[in-house]
């Protein structure tokens, strides 16, 4: 084979090979310089960023990939930053070298001087969040890289107050990760034994904090529950014994960690697909509810019988995020008194938590997306009880022992829900559609746009970039009132997308992935319900969403073109 990978590439892989903690992979980047492999180029071209969701990438050798030297350069630099002696809580999911990622950063902290403490095995994202509180610690590394494909790994940082890092915290700590790069000592003695192991007594402690968020004590339920090959199983099982609820139903074929996720394309509740074989589960023994985690156990996918009056398609079906938040904010509202809460959810989801909270008298906020966002009113507004935050991607922060998206306490709340529902003879359908009747009706969904090619992220900024200086005039029969761009940073913080409102009450919200060639919309329509008739407003609201899919998807082609 012809030696084509360039001198710089070359050089970085054989300075590589010096410092990799690993054998495996220093073996592999010796077999590829060898060849003079191309496959060296994505290893070696540029280097993974540290941003606000700290790293996410496919684990492979070299800068660009998540691996034990990545991990202990990041965690350097992040020792850097934090104060010295600062203590560290480390956690980790079950996904391939999530252990030895986690058994790094706590050598790193260990030899940079700070107080190492590892969570004692594979557990839920929301635990590590809550022992950041719980310990009083100055920071958290998780190791999880969440719903992603099998391939990927990632290192979600938090801070001491529980939350994710957000700009400019982001921005210092990227700097501080390149400066610890150039230091060629960067990881002497990080082979220190001063690291505690914790013991189970966190996770302990996690479940108690989820079982007293519930406010109820309707528990005649029965679940069948999917771990999706993930680290939530037994921790759930545990927080529904604990609670008094009857032991789920278990998908056992998807019970137990398994980070190659083998009866599921892609290990995320919302794909199509992956609740199949709960549903089936759920049909063949009369549950009343599906309920799944993500693989981490952050996320909540809920899946009820279906409409008395639709009889056909399976016996269940799924709420979108946006139902489920709807539904757990009413709950908890209702369940609670006084004006002095607030209730929070991402600029993306449901208009209809504001009305729901203005309605009840108390505050609600609006914030960007992601849960570093969505949970922030938490230490911003610490005269108000926070009730809930949620995003319409299976998130939802249940008051505020754990300051992010957490399935398993919101899995236990849904669940003593729908537990007072069935006793008051009431279905999810029934309280949607008297919801509906007091505020109308709100439905939501999404466009999505994959640019593909090599040129995929610059045709991304091409498109929005059109969007931003002509948005489309006419959607779905009704003009344009106004538009909000989001990196003018003028009532939110600066972020990319744009927010389009339209005359009929149709919000439009476009926003790029921060990571893959895509453009994703965001649809609301807003349907008056005459006369309590929600079924006919449903229809028409079903109706108007289709359009504006339809248009806004004929948008973005048409640009595409151009």
């Amino acid at each position: 084979m012809t030696n084509s990978v360039s001198d710089s590439i070359r050089a970085a892989a054989t300075a590589w090979i010096s410092l990799d903690p690993d054998p495996v992979s220093r073996q592999i980047v010796t077999d590829l310089l060898a060849e003079g492999s191309e496959a060296l180029r994505p290893m070696f071209e540029g280097r993974i960023e540290f941003g606000t969701a700290g790293l996410r990438a496919e684990m492979m050798p070299g800068p660009n990939g998540m691996n034990r030297l990545v991990v202990r350069q990041t965690t350097a630099g992040l020792m850097r930053w934090l104060p010295k002696g600062a203590k560290v809580v480390i956690g980790y999911d079950a996904r391939h070298h999530s252990e030895d990622f986690a058994h790094d950063v706590a050598r790193v902290v260990a030899g940079a001087g700070g107080r190492a403490e590892l969570l004692p095995g594979p557990l839920p994202t929301p635990v590590l969040a809550f022992a950041v509180l719980e310990r009083q610690a100055d920071a958290g590394v998780m190791i999880t890289a969440s719903h992603n494909p099998p391939r990927d790994n990632g290192y979600k940082l938090y801070l001491g107050d529980g939350i994710q890092l957000v700009s400019p915290a982001d921005t210092e700590v990227a700097a501080a990760i390149d400066d610890a790069l150039k230091d060629p000592l960067v990881l002497a003695g990080l082979e220190d034994d001063r690291i505690q192991i914790l013991g189970n007594e966190l996770a302990q402690a996690h479940i108690d904090a989820c079982v007293a968020a519930c406010t109820t004590t309707n528990r005649e339920i029965e679940v069948v529950y999917s771990a999706m090959h993930g680290v939530g199983g037994e921790h759930m099982v545990q927080a529904f014994t604990q609670a008094g609820f009857r032991p789920p139903t278990l998908v056992e074929e998807q019970f137990q960690p398994d980070p190659d996720f083998p009866t599921v394309a892609f290990p995320n509740p919302e794909e199509d697909g992956a609740l199949d074989l709960a549903l089936d589960l759920a049909r063949t023994c009369g549950a009343d509810v599906v309920v799944a985690n993500d693989p981490d156990a952050d996320r909540l996918a809920l899946a009820l019988r279906r409409r008395a009056e639709e009889i056909d398609g399976p016996s269940h079906v799924g709420l979108s995020g946006d139902e489920v938040g709807i539904l757990l904010a009413d709950h908890l509202i209702r369940s609670g008194s006084g004006p002095d809460r607030i209730v929070s959810n991402s600029l993306v989801s449901s208009r209809l938590v504001q009305e729901m909270a203005k309605t009840a008298g108390i505050q609600s906020e609006v914030t960007l997306t992601g849960f570093k966002w969505v949970a922030r009113p938490i230490v911003e507004r610490p005269e108000l009880e926070f009730v809930l935050g949620y995003e319409e991607a299976l998130g939802y922060c249940v008051g505020s022992a754990v300051r992010d998206k957490d399935g398993i306490s919101a899995a236990l709340v849904a669940a003593e829900m729908l537990a007072t529902m069935k006793k008051n003879g009431l279905t999810v359908w029934d309280r949607l559609d008297e919801l509906a009747a007091e505020h109308g009706v709100y439905l939501t969904g999404p466009v999505t746009v994959r640019l593909t090619g090599s040129d995929g992220i610059a045709k991304r900024r091409q498109l929005m970039a059109g969007i931003q200086t002509s948005p489309p005039a006419d959607l779905g029969g009704s003009s344009l009132e106004s538009m909000t761009d989001l990196t003018r940073g003028e009532t939110l913080p600066v972020a990319e997308g744009v927010v389009l409102h339209y005359r009929d009450r149709t919000r439009v919200i476009v926003r790029p992935s921060g990571t893959e060639p895509k453009l994703k919309g965001y649809i609301e329509v807003i349907e008056s319900v005459g006369n309590g008739a929600v079924g006919p407003a449903r229809r028409d609201a079903k109706q108007r969403l289709v359009r504006y899919q339809r248009e806004l998807t004929a948008y973005f082609d048409a640009n595409q073109a151009t």
